[in-house]
Parts: C-alpha cells; sequence; structure tokens
C-alpha cells in the first residue's frame, strides 16, 4: 500500500483525513471517521473484503473484534483502520508484534501512512517517539505496561497481531496480561489460525464491557490448491516452472538447508530463454544497483539472486533479507530458498508454497508440524491481484519418493513387487505420509493454551503501580486463562517469590485493609523496562567492582563482565566449541592418547568462558539481596572478547568459525554487544581503550549493515520522532554506507588490527591464511620464505599486551594521496625490534570494501 498519490488532491498521510472534533458531534464521529477511511482506501483503489469492512465498522462501533481471516485477506488494512478510528477519537494506540523485526517494519510502514510525527516504537532496547499516538511495540512492552500501571494505563486500543503467539510457552503470557489487565482498552485480535475463540470473545466482554465480534472467513480471496508430490525437489520446480506457478518459495526447516538448497538449483533456467534470460538478468542487476555485497555469504548472494535465486532466514544481515523482499516484491526473483519464518508477517509475495518437508525440530524434539504452523506457512501462497489460486505443495520423505520410483519401475508384475527392498524412514526422526498432509490440509487450528506464568520481573512491576493493592495480584492471579489447579500452583508459586522479595529488602510491608492487614511497596526504584533490556545490567555493574584497574587485562575483563550478560549466540558457541574440540583432539592424538580417553577428555571442553567463577560466585551474591535476579542466567563467553584479543575482523570471525550461514546471528550479538557496553558501562570504568575499541566496533557493523546501528541511533531521544528520509530509505532500500576513512579514529584501530592479525598468524605459523589475507595484493610477502627467516633467528614472537601496544604501530600520512603508511614491529624475545611489517593503506580501495585495504605490504628484516 502507497499512501502517496501523484494526485495533489490526495492527502499526504491517513492523519490529514481525521475528522476535527471540534467539528463533527460526537453522534456522528463514528459514522464520519468509518467514510474518511473508506474514501481513503477508494483513493487508492483498495477494495475492502466482506470481513474487513465488517471488522471495520464493529471497530468504528467501539467493539472489540477478534479477527480470523486467511493469510492474504488484508488484516493490516484492518489494523490501518482501527489506528485510525483511535486518532479520531484523540486516544492512543499501540500496535504489537511476536518479533522485532515485524515491530520495525510495521513502525516504517505506518510512518508512511500517519506521518512520523504520529508513530512511536517500543523495542525494549530503545524507544523513538514514545509519547506518539501510535505506538509499534513487542508483546512484552505492552504486558509490562499492563502490569505496571493495570487499567490506569495510557493505552486505549490494542492490535495484536499473530496473536497465536497466545499458546507459546515461554512467551504466551505477555498475549495474555493485556488483556487481563487493560480493561479500559479496545482490542483487536488478529492472526490467520486462532481455532474456537468463543471462550475468549465472552471473556473480552466481561472485562471490557464491550461488545466483542469475531470476525471470520473461510474463504480466501486467492483460493488454495494442495498437492503432494514424489518427484525430488529439484524436478517439482522444473514442473512448477513449466506450469507457470513461479514464484516459488521453498520451505526448509534449517538455515543450512535452505542455502544449500539455493545453491543445487543454479543448474537450473530459472529466468526463462535466453531472450528472457537477458531482460530479466539486466532487470534485477539495475534493481540491485550499487547495492555492496561486504560479506562472504553477500558474494554467495550476489550470484544466486542475478540467477533469479533468494534466500531469506534469520541467520542472514538484514540488509540481505531487505534486498531479497525488495526484488521480490518486483517479481524479479523466481524462487526463494528459506526457513519456516515465512509464517511470521514477512513480506515476501509469492505465488506456490513448496514445503520440503512436514517435520520439523523445535529445540526439544523433531516432530510433526501441527496444524497452524502448517497453516501459517501454506496461507502465504497466493497473490491477490495477481494470481486467482495460489498452489501449496508439499515433498514426500525421500524413502517414500525411492519407493514410489521403485514401484513405477515394477509396474504390475506382482512377482516384482514382492520383490521389491523398500526404504525404510531414518530411526529417531518424526517422518509423515500422504495421511499426514490430508489430515493436515483439512484439520482446524489448535485451540488456544493458556500460557499464565508469574516471575519475579512480573511481580516486582505489579507491586510497583501507585495504587498496588492485594486486590490487583489476586485478580491477576485467579482471573487469568489458567485452569483452577493451574492457577492453584501459581499462586504458591507467587507467595515463594514474595516472600524472597520481602527477604531481600527490595519490597517492605506497611499495614493497610486488606485481608491480612498488610500491603507492600518496592524499596528502591527499578526502570519500567527493566526486565526487557538486558535485565543483568545491574549484576554487572556490581561486578566491576570486582575487577583491578590496575590488570593489563581489564578492558577485556570489562567486555568479559557485559559479554556474561548477553544472550548466547548458539551458532557461534557451537562453532567456537567444535573448534576447540578439534584442536585438542589433534594434540592429543599427537602425545598418542587413546580413543576412548580422548573422547571423555573432549566431551569436557566448551566455548572460553573467561572469568567463569569469579562471576558466578559474584552472581550467586548478587542473588541473595536481588532474588529477581534468578528469572534470568549469566552465560559467560568470549565473542567480542576474541576479537580484540586477536585483531579479527568480522569477516575474520565468520571465515575462522565458518559462520557464513549465520551472519546476521554474529551481527546481531555484536550490535547487542556494542549497544550494551554503550549505554551500560560508567564513566569511571570506561579506559580509553574501551573507547577505543567501542568507536572501532561501531564503525565495523557500519561498515558490514548499518541497519541495525543506525535503528538504535535513531533512537537515542526516545521523544523525537524519525525523518522522513529514514522513513525512506527503510521502504525503498538501505541507504549509502558511510565511507570507512570519515571516521579516523575507527580507521586507525582498524588498521592496527589488520596489521596485528598479520602478526597473530605469523606468531602461529598460519601460511596459508596469511596468504588468504593478502590474496587482493598483487606482490604479496614470501610468507613461508619470511617465516623460516624469523624462527631462524628467534624462537618465539610476542602476541601479548606489550605486542599489541600502540608504541610498537607507527600510522603517519602516505607519500601519495589518499594513503597512509603503517609500520608494525614485531616484539622479538631479545627486545630488538628490528622487523618490521611496512604497507601502504589504500584509503578508497578500503571505503569500497568496508575493510582495511593494502596497496602494498613488505616484511623489512633487522
Amino acid at each position: 500500500m502507497n499512501p502517496v498519490n501523484s494526485d495533489s488532491t490526495v492527502p499526504a498521510t491517513l492523519a490529514d483525513l481525521l475528522p476535527d472534533l471540534a467539528e463533527v458531534p460526537e453522534s456522528l464521529l463514528d459514522d464520519v471517521t468509518l467514510e474518511s477511511f473508506l474514501g481513503w482506501a477508494r483513493d487508492r483503489n483498495i477494495t475492502l473484503y466482506p470481513a474487513q469492512e465488517e471488522a471495520a465498522t464493529a471497530l468504528a462501533a467501539g467493539d472489540n473484534v477478534i479477527l480470523a481471516t486467511p493469510t492474504g485477506s488484508g488484516k493490516s488494512l484492518v489494523a490501518t483502520a482501527a489506528h485510525f478510528i483511535a486518532l479520531a477519537h484523540g486516544k492512543r494506540t499501540f500496535y504489537t508484534a511476536p518479533i522485532k523485526a515485524l515491530v520495525s517494519e510495521k513502525f516504517f510502514s505506518l510512518c508512511e501512512i500517519f506521518g512520523p510525527d504520529k508513530v512511536g516504537m517500543m523495542t525494549g532496547d530503545a524507544t523513538v517517539n514514545g509519547r506518539a499516538p501510535i505506538i509499534c511495540a513487542t508483546a512484552e512492552i505492552v504486558a509490562n505496561i499492563a502490569l505496571r500501571d493495570g487499567a490506569d494505563a495510557d493505552i486505549d486500543q490494542v492490535v495484536m497481531d499473530e496473536f497465536h503467539y497466545y499458546s507459546e510457552p515461554d512467551r504466551g503470557w505477555a498475549w495474555q496480561v493485556p488483556l487481563l489487565e487493560l480493561h479500559r482498552a479496545q482490542f483487536l485480535l488478529m492472526s490467520a489460525t486462532l481455532g474456537d475463540t468463543t471462550w475468549l470473545e465472552k471473556d473480552l466482554e466481561k472485562r471490557t464491557g464491550r461488545t466483542s465480534t469475531t470476525v471470520s472467513s473461510s474463504t480466501r480471496p486467492v483460493p488454495l490448491d494442495f498437492h503432494y508430490v514424489y518427484t525430488p525437489v529439484h524436478e517439482t520446480v522444473e514442473e512448477l516452472l513449466a506450469d507457470g506457478k513461479a514464484p516459488v518459495y521453498l520451505v526448509h526447516f534449517s538455515q543450512r538447508e535452505a542455502a544449500e538448497r539455493a545453491q543445487s538449483l543454479t543448474s537450473l533456467s530459472l529466468l526463462g530463454d535466453r531472450t528472457r534470460s537477458k531482460e530479466r538478468k539486466a532487470a534485477i542487476a539495475a534493481a540491485i544497483g550499487d547495492f555492496r555485497f561486504s560479506s562472504a555469504f553477500g558474494k554467495t548472494l550476489s550470484g544466486l539472486i542475478r540467477k533469479g535465486i533468494g534466500v531469506h532466514h534469520a541467520g542472514m544481515l538484514p540488509k540481505y533479507r531487505r534486498l531479497v523482499e525488495r526484488l521480490a516484491q518486483q517479481g524479479l526473483l523466481t524462487v526463494i530458498c528459506g526457513t519456516d519464518t515465512l509464517g511470521v508477517g514477512i513480506n515476501v509475495p509469492i505465488r506456490t508454497v513448496l514445503l520440503t518437508g512436514l517435520a520439523k525440530y523445535d529445540g526439544v524434539r523433531h516432530r510433526v508440524l501441527k496444524s497452524r504452523e502448517f497453516h501459517q506457512i501454506a496461507g502465504r501462497a497466493g497473490r491477490a491481484g495477481y494470481d486467482t489460486e495460489g498452489t501449496v505443495i508439499v515433498e514426500a520423505p525421500d524413502h517414500e519418493i525411492e519407493n514410489y520410483r521403485l514401484r513405477q519401475k515394477a509396474g504390475t508384475d506382482p512377482k516384482k513387487l514382492k520383490k521389491l527392498r523398500k526404504k525404510h524412514a531414518p530411526e529417531g526422526r518424526a517422518t509423515w505420509s500422504e495421511s499426514t498432509f490430508t489430515r493436515l490440509t483439512t484439520a482446524e487450528p489448535e485451540e488456544l493454551v493458556s500460557q499464565f506464568r508469574m516471575t519475579n520481573a512480573m511481580l516486582i512491576n505489579v507491586i510497583a503501580r501507585e495504587q498496588w493493592t492485594y486486590a490487583a495480584l489476586r485478580d491477576l492471579l485467579r482471573g487469568n486463562h489458567d485452569t483452577r489447579a493451574k492457577q492453584n500452583r501459581e499462586i504458591l508459586t507467587t507467595v515463594d517469590l514474595y516472600r524472597g522479595l520481602l527477604r531481600a529488602g527490595i519490597v517492605e510491608e506497611y499495614p493497610a485493609d486488606t485481608p491480612s492487614g498488610k500491603d507492600a511497596r518496592l524499596t528502591r526504584d527499578l526502570q519500567r523496562d527493566f526486565a526487557l533490556n538486558q535485565p543483568l545490567s545491574p549484576f554487572a555493574l556490581a561486578a566491576l567492582q570486582l575487577l583491578d584497574p590496575e590488570s593489563p587485562t581489564y578492558t577485556l575483563d570489562v567486555i568479559s563482565t557485559f559479554e556474561a550478560i548477553l544472550d548466547d549466540p548458539g551458532q557461534i558457541l557451537q562453532a567456537q566449541q567444535r573448534a576447540r574440540r578439534g584442536e585438542e583432539i589433534a594434540a592429543l592424538k599427537a602425545e598418542g592418547v587413546d580413543y576412548t580417553e580422548r573422547t571423555a577428555i573432549v566431551e569436557e571442553i566448551t566455548w572460553d568462558m573467561p572469568l567463569r567463577e569469579e562471576l558466578e560466585q559474584a552472581y550467586e551474591i548478587f542473588c541473595g539481596t536481588n532474588p529477581w535476579a534468578r528469572d534470568f542466567r549469566i552465560s559467560p563467553k568470549s565473542v567480542l572478547r576474541e576479537m580484540v584479543e586477536k585483531a579479527m575482523t568480522f569477516s575474520d570471525l565468520v571465515a575462522t568459525y565458518s559462520l557464513a550461514r549465520s551472519e546476521g546471528v554474529v551481527l546481531r550479538y555484536l550490535t547487542d554487544a556494542w549497544r550494551t557496553l554503550t549505554h551500560s558501562v560508567p564513566p569511571e570504568h570506561r579506559s580509553e581503550e574501551l573507547e577505543d575499541i567501542l568507536v572501532w566496533l561501531g564503525e565495523l557493523l557500519r561498515q558490514v549493515d548499518s541497519s541495525l546501528v543506525d535503528e538504535w541511533a535513531a533512537m537515542s531521544d526516545p521523544d523525537a520522532p524519525v525523518s522522513a528520509e529514514q522513513v525512506a530509505e527503510h521502504a525503498f532500500g538501505v541507504g549509502e554506507t558511510p565511507r570507512l576513512s570519515s571516521n579516523p579514529r575507527a580507521l586507525r584501530r582498524m588498521v592496527r588490527n589488520h596489521m596485528f592479525r598479520h602478526v597473530e598468524l605469523f606468531a602461529l605459523e598460519r601460511e596459508e591464511e596469511l596468504a588468504e589475507l593478502d590474496s587482493y595484493l598483487e606482490f604479496a610477502p614470501d610468507w613461508p620464505a619470511e617465516l623460516d627467516a624469523w624462527f631462524d633467528e628467534y624462537d618465539d614472537l610476542g602476541t601479548g599486551q606489550s605486542a599489541r601496544s600502540g608504541d610498537l604501530v607507527i600510522i603517519t600520512e602516505g607519500e601519495e594521496p589518499r594513503t597512509l603508511t603503517v609500520r608494525q614491529i614485531l616484539d622479538d624475545p631479545a627486545g630488538d625490534h628490528g622487523w618490521v611489517f611496512l604497507g601502504t593503506v589504500d584509503l578508497d580501495a578500503t571505503d569500497e570494501a568496508g575493510e582495511v585495504r593494502l596497496r602494498s605490504l613488505e616484511v623489512i628484516r633487522g
């Protein structure tokens, strides 16, 4: 939907059509508001479906609405109507979604529709335009506000997208709490897969006093055609293309499978005949423009999309996902290989969904998809306004495909059929069949299941209310959607939590008119979102007092303290563990240790955990006076610290641990580390070295993908709206990456790191990695010869604190324009300091690459 029209008579934003409350009588306001919205839609050639108009009419009348219509039936337009209706009444409206990426996407979309001044965002990390009348927020934000302020919260309307997350075991509480507490609010609950909601409709009416209307429809704007096939994926894709069923989204249940599938499809002709292919390639190249593929996977993705193949999953850099979405919206991609995250509001228009299976590993076990999951994914097929029907294909398991082909080969000969040696399903993994497929296509979504639970953070938020009463907690515990038996268990849990807060002195009691004769209040101030944005930051701050400022590793120890409170980046830690185990196995083999003993030793090895014992002891002490901290866990690790110690770039980290398919995970973790250290480390603990590292890390992140860093920077003023330029940039593509040379402090740090990376690899005698590091140079040093010469003269090469000293790196202006000269002095055991790595930094090439690029490098022997 594009709110800007070339016709000058059309308002620039929907907010311009808001009725004047001083001129429109209250009795006519609902009708005028609804007609204004419908007129806005008509001006944009949008015709509302009956269900959309029914829902919008009910919202205008003040009803709660449960919108249970199929995917692709325009729920977003109903949400827009809800926000418009709330604004017309001078009310404040919140949009919630399960993931931050979807909240961010909706934020920029609503900025386009209503204007940036009318829209804000709260994600727990930061806030932008927080006093705006329309707020986009994660469900946990709204739940925390509801707990803290109850019915007095400054929320008049809540639009909950993907409401089926109500049933998520870990997060469902956040979808339930607003329903329990915000009695004044109007609710719009939206999902394609809700099941029977009669009980929810009645519950909402009882709590809010509003009529509650369920708007449901089984009729899709674009009907679906389901098929179960016994052909291998590449053959199925070829048949779909021949039948004109592109674009096709191939659904996988791991990022690795999605990336590997994309590579395997490059042998197919996906862009049509020679003439058509040439035109499509030119169109793709034009759409890509000067977009920079700056990482290892980026180079792979560049080759894939130029062949009409997209990749889309959460492990990718955000800028790559946005590029794939943009190319898909322009109809330039034939096939997109992705994961089942397609089911969570991803904006990828497609005609055909091809599921490569019906079973997934959910983090606990390998199981068949639930009906809700299947329909969320399948419902993405079919593009309204383009397709008369969407196609959903499900692949049979590999063993079934092989058996089917054997039967086809045997024909009707009973002897041959009897002799068939059928393949069996792999052991220990869930499998599926055509009957599974048939059941899922017709099954209703599972019933919503209450996931209410009480935690210390929730309890503190309730006690923090200005008018906290016994009744508020009683209503929350007895009024939630759990069974009586589960409520009883939660009450016992809450009593234990409450006693812990009393013992810790966080809560104190005072006489009051309650059944017990007492009420409670907090003894200290806690920020409103303390449980959302790095909740263990107070622990990290306390733990800093245990560090020795005179220690040569002090800055690194500060980093490790805060890394311990960050969420674990699973892919990185597992890769680090594999690498450490591999090194240990090699060493044990060399020592002649037998296999059984090697296996036992290696099982004990994990990733590096700096300060583990000290931090765990400190955490136990901290929890004694801050029992809410037990809702969370510390997790020592060394990702940023390792990068600093080994002078690694983003590319180095990705290459060292083979993380090309998880670059997005790496970026998010490093962004969280940068943001947390920047925001949380107090001045007295910020050494010049740490400031240097933060400047370097911020620039490194911008060069890789500026979207996350810039988004946070845009939110640094919580009361300021984003600019129209930022909205346009987000909507139409990633903006120009800033030149690395424009940040001299970060550049100098990167040059130092680049040269010290050579020292590290030289000390470890990694001549192949040195050659790879300098592979772009026309004349690189003869590293094997240089290594022989060094170790003929010295037994070792220093790489410790003294070797990393700024005194051993001299950076000056180069003799030629746009160059720097850098001398890296090697730290030999004798202290001669005669050997030097002498390099010339090419600033133009550095800006283009987003990483340091040398024009020349030579080794000067002492």
